[in-house]
């Protein structure tokens, strides 16, 4: 007993002179720092007016910088908090200056007042001596694995297991992180050109990559929504108008976040993939989790432990994150006004324009999205934590920009895996093993926009098949002219036309109609007509606007059109004349290009309660790949057509295949029901069958108790369409 109590108070002795020695090795590398900087920079000194000894300067330098560690490791915490409702841009590029802040007090507190900096020369000098001071503890930690275990606790804001052999092994966490946008083929070609060693390495290892297929709506919204909540039930689209709300719906505004989450919860009965201990990390749905980072649904919430901003503070707290983060801010701008600088001189096509508040934007889903992510899921590791899910903004939004394919979306794919790597090697460090899952929830497809490609957009397309007034521009293009004629026929032909009796009359339309609600989604276009409270039919379309329709399917650059038919039930219209009843609808025909489960996905659409009046997908070469999307984006994803609809999961060989051979993995609602069988797999249910207390969701109803799967389950295509 006492033997024992000796040698753990000799390794307690002994974890304390290492401390003591890094410590030290820190503050004597900070002062030689200030030396230098000092020398260099005319407007930074730590000498009386009258000039000292090398021996008083040093001793000035050594007060300067532990006074200003000091204040970083007890000040800099307390700034944060208060900024804390900060918008994070804003608190990126505020790190510089109260950095500079907490070093002009360090100087000011120097006994004899001898150090002095100007505002500007102080930023520079924090910046620098953070920097130092966090890569100097950073290399005394690398050949000690507890120090360095120490060292990950205290960045990401967890308290390490007093004394983890006391404990029982617990099961395996799992660890799904999302690269959104990256597409099955995106992940292949960078794994061929040497941009991912680490998932390269794991493909070598035995990991199963699986294509999935998304539904038609191929954006986040309704991918996320049913792999984290298990329905994407009446998602028609990234935006669309509702009639019977009169609300304007879009995936990323946090109350249309709140009430879809809310919607599939009621559907399903389940709160979700990560009620039992997860955490949810940069995505648009909660899952169930409690705890939150960079969680839309739950931006409003302002309990302490749960708030989406608390993320920030987790991170920002270390000062050396923060002037790191804020160096590769400002950095990504740089970048990003180079790279587009460079595109428009070499006459790139495509290109759009990505001026204005673009590269504070990308900087933004870049650089601090990613950093927080990051630290979020290594502290989530480090705490244990069952169930994790996280999303990877990066690359979805510089392939927006730049195009799927490219330099630019090259270096962010290196930059992920350079934190998917950081992310491995910290779960060697966790307190129980971790499988990590890599997924995406859609792919991007190239190809001009829309108006790059005829000169106007769908909205005036649109407007010109209904006869109402387009701008001049608009008349000047042969779309324009084509469709105001058509419009102009048809109206003349109307005025001849005799009154229409029988069934097909018997609901009455406004005599004076009001303008479509016209949204684009990528390449899906939605039309919607505000005034009629039902779902208007291609009939009732005809006899109020009878150019529209043939307008739309008849242009180059549209694929199909899908509306409703009080003859055929709905039907899908194409060039020449193609007009198939969504009910014969094969994968045949007008859809042949857009590869299989195109009629299925279309089929499944056309029954949601907020389908639009009409739905408007691109055309699709298959050639090429390329859609034309209908937003200012030469990257896009939302309908059907190429890479877009064919993400991916990436799984260690110790799970289950995704899907049994020779299968299809289809939709995201049966993506969730794998990922669901992977945590039932890892020892016991990971999706509770009951919760000891519902946790009420923002302007909703309690969660409802989630269903239980049978063990083993497999996850059919298709089965809940």
């Amino acid at each position: 007993m006492g033997d024992g109590r000796r040698a753990g108070g000799g390794e307690r002795r002994h974890i304390t002179g290492r401390t003591a020695v890094r410590v030290l090795t820190v503050w004597a590398v900070s002062t030689l720092t200030l030396l230098v900087l000092a020398g260099l920079l005319p407007a930074f000194e730590l000498q009386s007016a009258d000039g000292d000894s090398l021996t008083r300067t040093a001793l000035t330098a050594a007060w300067a910088a532990g006074a200003f560690g000091l204040l970083t490791a007890l000040v800099w915490p307390l700034v944060v908090r208060a900024l804390l409702l900060v918008p994070a841009l804003v608190l990126g590029l505020l790190v510089f200056f109260l950095n500079g802040s907490l070093l002009l007090v360090a100087l000011w507190i120097i006994p004899d007042g001898r150090g002095a900096a100007d505002p500007e020369t102080a930023v520079v000098v924090a910046a620098v001596m953070s920097a130092v001071a966090s890569a100097t503890s950073t290399a005394l930690a690398v050949r000690d694995d507890d120090a360095y275990r120490r060292r990950l606790y205290r960045l990401t804001g967890r308290t390490r297991p007093r004394d983890p052999a006391s404990v029982p092994a617990p099961p395996p966490g799992t660890v799904f992180l999302q690269l959104d946008g990256v597409g099955h083929e995106a992940l292949r070609t960078a794994v061929a050109d040497g941009l991912m060693p680490t998932v390269a390495a794991r493909l070598e290892a035995g990991h199963r990559l699986t294509p999935w297929r998304t539904d038609w709506s191929s954006q986040t919204g309704a991918s996320q929504l049913g792999i984290l909540h298990g329905s994407n039930e009446d998602v028609p689209a990234f935006r669309w108008y509702e009639k019977d709300t009169g609300r304007l719906m879009v995936s990323n505004r946090p109350a249309s976040a709140v009430e879809l989450q809310r919607r599939a919860v009621r559907r399903t009965g389940d709160g979700g993939l990560l009620t039992l201990d997860g955490a949810s990390r940069g995505n648009l749905f909660s899952g169930g989790a409690d705890q939150v980072a960079l969680v839309l649904t739950v931006a409003a919430r302002r309990g302490r432990r749960n708030r989406s901003r608390a993320g920030y503070f987790t991170y920002f707290a270390d000062p050396a994150n923060a002037v790191r983060t804020a160096g590769s801010f400002v950095n990504e701008v740089a970048r990003e006004v180079a790279q587009s600088s460079r595109a428009r001189l070499r006459r790139e096509t495509p290109r759009i324009r990505r001026g204005g508040t673009y590269p504070f934007v990308r900087a933004f889903a870049t650089v601090i999205e990613r950093d927080v992510v990051v630290a979020a899921v290594m502290g989530d590791m480090l705490a244990g934590r069952t169930a994790v899910y996280a999303d990877l903004v990066a690359y979805d939004e510089v392939a927006h920009h730049s195009g799927p394919r490219g330099h630019d979306t090259d270096q962010v794919l290196r930059r992920l895996d350079r934190s998917l790597a950081l992310i491995a090697r910290v779960a060697e460090h966790a307190p129980r093993p971790y499988r990590i899952v890599l997924l995406s929830d859609h792919g991007q497809s190239p190809g001009e926009t829309f108006a790059g490609a005829y000169g106007l957009t769908l909205k005036d397309l649109v407007r010109a098949g209904c006869g109402l007034p387009v701008p001049r521009r608009v008349g000047r293009t042969r779309s324009g002219a084509e469709a105001r004629d058509a419009a102009r026929d048809a109206l003349r032909s109307a005025l001849h036309r005799p009154v229409e009796t029988g069934e097909e009359t018997e609901r009455e339309l406004p005599a004076r109609p009001s303008e479509p609600v016209v949204l684009a989604s990528g390449n899906l276009g939605l039309v919607s007509f505000p005034d009629v409270p039902h779902r208007m039919t291609k009939e009732e379309i005809d006899r109020r606007h009878p150019a529209l329709l043939r307008t739309l399917a008849q242009h180059p650059g549209i694929g199909f059109l899908l509306v409703a038919s009080a003859e055929h039930g709905s039907v899908v219209l194409a060039r020449d004349g193609v007009e198939v009843p969504v009910a014969e609808l094969t994968d045949g025909g007008p859809l042949a290009v857009f590869g299989p489960g195109a009629a299925d996905a279309v089929r499944r659409t056309d029954g949601f309660p907020h389908v639009a009046d009409v739905m408007v997908n691109s055309m699709y070469d298959p050639a090429t790949g390329t859609v034309h999307a209908f937003e200012e984006q030469i990257g896009s994803h939302g309908g059907l057509g190429g890479e877009q609809a064919r993400p991916f999961l990436l799984a260690p060989p110790e799970l289950s295949p995704a899907v049994p051979e020779g299968g299809e993995l289809v939709g995201a609602e049966q993506v969730h029901r794998v990922l669901r069988r992977w945590l039932r797999e890892s020892d016991g249910p990971q999706v509770p069958l009951e919760r000891p207390a519902a946790t009420p969701e923002p302007g909703g109803a309690p969660e409802p108790v989630p269903p239980s799967d049978p063990p083993g389950e497999w996850a059919v295509p298709g089965a809940d369409h």
